[in-house]
């Protein structure tokens, strides 16, 4: 007899889903969260290990100078934390953020204080903490947003967790704009005095921290009244601060 073949049925694959436009969009945004997150911890990462080269603000004011016709200046010398002066890591300290060795990144007491001088017409002040300042001149541009203000405590919080206090502070001290189109504390010291950054005096360090707030309008030496009382008084707290990383 011959043998009867059956024929089996193949159930018809199901076809593929289609993502719709909203799923769409929603894993693009993912996957930029992702690799966003990715990336800015690698960056981090090497920045605990390799010096900063160079800072979003340095090109900002050099395109700056070339648009008024001066020379493209930036004086910018890394050198190790242990080649600063002590005096200017407190005289940072004592000028910046009284308790930056205290707090972890963010000083909600002074952003309470400085919020309700501002809403009283005072001097508008930012209350902003050196893991601030320093997450955001070397990761972030210039302006005031909300978006710039999320991404500068996401990376406060970062370099707190991944560098630590000392870490932040040798990237703070080579970093910061210190004179117009000067750039960390040895460029710094050689540009106001003459000398390298680890020579600087109680009453030097303190004239460099007191022209913080604004360095391209203010002097270190050869300073007006406004800056020389506050050098003495930086001068004076310089005494006060431990430094204990």
């Amino acid at each position: 007899m011959a043998k009867r073949t059956t024929s089996k049925s193949k159930s018809p694959k199901s076809p593929a889903k289609k993502r719709t436009t909203g799923q769409k969009i929603l894993r693009f945004f993912w996957l930029l969260f992702l690799w966003f997150n990715i990336i800015s911890f690698f960056i981090v990462l090497l920045f605990k290990f390799v010096p900063v080269p160079f800072t979003p603000l340095m090109g900002m004011r050099a395109l700056e100078h070339n648009e008024e016709g001066k020379d493209m200046v930036c004086s910018h010398e890394w050198v190790p934390i242990d080649e600063i002066s002590l005096n200017l890591q407190k005289a940072v300290i004592a000028s910046e953020d009284g308790r930056f060795l205290e707090h972890s990144g963010f000083d909600f007491e002074a952003m309470q204080k400085a919020f309700k001088n501002n809403q009283k017409g005072k001097r508008l002040k930012g209350g902003s903490t050196i893991s601030q300042q320093t997450a955001k001149n070397v990761f972030l541009w210039q302006g005031r947003s909300y978006v710039r203000k999320g991404l500068e405590a996401y990376y406060t919080v970062l370099i707190e967790l991944i560098w630590g206090k000392k870490r932040i502070m040798e990237v703070y001290l080579n970093s910061i704009e210190m004179g117009d189109g000067v750039y960390g504390a040895e460029a710094a010291a050689k540009h106001w005095y003459r000398k390298d950054a680890s020579s600087l005096t109680r009453y030097e360090a303190a004239g460099i921290a007191a022209i913080l707030p604004n360095p391209r309008k203010y002097k270190a030496s050869n300073s007006s009244s406004y800056i020389n009382r506050r050098k003495a008084r930086i001068s004076r707290e310089i005494g006060y601060v431990k430094l204990d990383y």
